[in-house]
C-alpha cells in the first residue's frame, strides 16, 4: 500500500488557517471541512486530503465551472508549497461536483472517441485543466481504434483524439484530411 503524502493531521490546520482567513476576508459563509477521501473513481482520482465545503454561498464556489473553487484549491496548494506532480494529492469539492465533472468528462471523451471512430476526423476538445486532461485520456486508454494527445501551451492545453493510425500533425498545422472512403 502507497503511503500518503500528505494527511489530514500533517495539513489539515495549515490549510484550516489559510481558509478562514481568505473566507473572512472575502465574506463567503462557507465551512470547510478537511477530511479523508471517500474514492468512488480511484483510477480517475485519488487525492490523500479532501475539502468539502457547505453553506450559503457554495453556488459561488460552483460558479463559472467551478473556478472559484479550483481558484482556492490552486492557492491552497501555493500556501502549502505543493509541488505541481502533487497537486493530485488535494481536491477541493462542493455538492460533489468533481465526481459530476469525472463523469462528465469519462462520458463526453467516450462519446468523441465514438465520432472519431465514425467519422475518421480528429475532435478536438475545449482547452482544460491538467486534471481533466488526465481524466479524458485515462478514460480513452482502452479504446483501440483511438489515441488521446494533449496539444497547446498553458491555459489553451487541450486533449485532441485521433483515430490509432493518423499521425499528428506538426503543432500549428491543420489537421490532415480524413482518409477517403472508397465508393461502392
Amino acid at each position: 500500500m502507497e503511503t500518503k503524502r500528505y494527511t489530514v493531521s500533517s495539513v489539515g490546520p495549515q490549510i484550516e488557517g489559510y481558509l478562514k482567513r481568505i473566507l473572512k476576508l472575502a465574506r463567503l459563509r462557507l465551512t470547510p471541512e478537511i477530511t479523508e477521501p471517500e474514492n468512488p473513481h480511484p483510477d480517475f482520482e485519488n487525492p490523500d486530503v479532501v475539502v468539502k465545503f457547505e453553506g450559503p454561498d457554495v453556488d459561488l464556489l460552483l460558479a463559472n465551472k467551478a473556478e472559484l473553487l479550483l481558484a482556492l484549491e490552486h492557492l491552497a496548494m501555493e500556501t502549502l508549497r505543493m509541488p505541481p506532480e502533487d497537486h493530485s494529492r488535494m481536491c477541493f469539492d462542493a455538492h460533489d461536483y468533481r465526481l459530476l465533472r469525472i463523469e462528465e468528462l469519462r462520458l463526453s471523451a467516450l462519446t468523441a472517441a465514438e465520432k472519431v471512430k465514425a467519422s475518421g476526423s480528429p475532435f478536438r476538445f475545449n482547452p482544460m485543466t491538467s486534471r481533466e486532461r488526465r481524466i479524458v485520456h485515462l478514460a480513452l486508454r482502452n479504446e483501440a481504434e483511438v489515441r488521446s494527445e494533449s496539444s497547446g501551451v498553458g491555459p489553451s492545453r487541450q486533449v485532441v483524439i485521433y483515430p490509432a493510425g493518423m499521425p499528428t500533425p506538426a503543432e500549428g498545422a491543420a489537421p490532415a484530411p480524413p482518409p477517403r472512403r472508397p465508393r461502392r
